[in-house]
């Protein structure tokens, strides 16, 4: 497969057209925003256009001037709220329609693994600061 990097206005505008065609993408996230289940600028992710969202399920969103591919904590009706994984404190909101995609797999050194929906992870936010300062500090293989 080829690899090309552009600004992400471009890819991720062209990403979200061609999940609207029905097609299955893989992008490689920059940032840290979803650490420690996906590590900017190394992991891989699978996209694809789901029918249905749930609570739990990571998605790429459209936010007007941005682009967040962040997971989602609640739905109300169209209004769907997001934070990342990390993250300890501050949230997205947007409408249901507004989301391009869902993660269905995530590359970690060549094995492509099930997102899961963070379940236990969302229960730890209050302590997921200091479980993130200790993932810092661990040896390479663990960052």
């Amino acid at each position: 497969m080829e690899k090309r990097e552009m600004p992400n206005e471009v890819l991720l505008g062209a990403v979200e057209q061609m999940l609207d065609e029905g097609r299955e993408v893989v992008i490689t996230p920059k940032g840290n925003s979803m650490l420690p289940f996906i590590r900017g600028d190394r992991d891989s992710v699978r996209l694809q256009k789901k029918d249905s969202l749930e609570i739990g399920d990571i998605v790429l969103v459209n936010l007007g001037n941005r682009y967040i591919l962040h997971r989602i904590i609640a739905i109300d009706g169209d209004n769907v709220t997001l934070m990342g994984d990390g993250n300890v404190k501050g949230t997205e909101a947007c409408r249901r329609e507004s989301v391009c995609g869902t993660v269905t797999g995530i590359q970690r050194d060549g094995k492509m693994r099930n997102p899961g929906k963070g379940r236990l992870w969302g229960r730890l936010l209050p302590v997921r600061r200091y479980l993130l300062a200790i993932r810092r500090r661990l040896p390479g293989k663990w960052k």
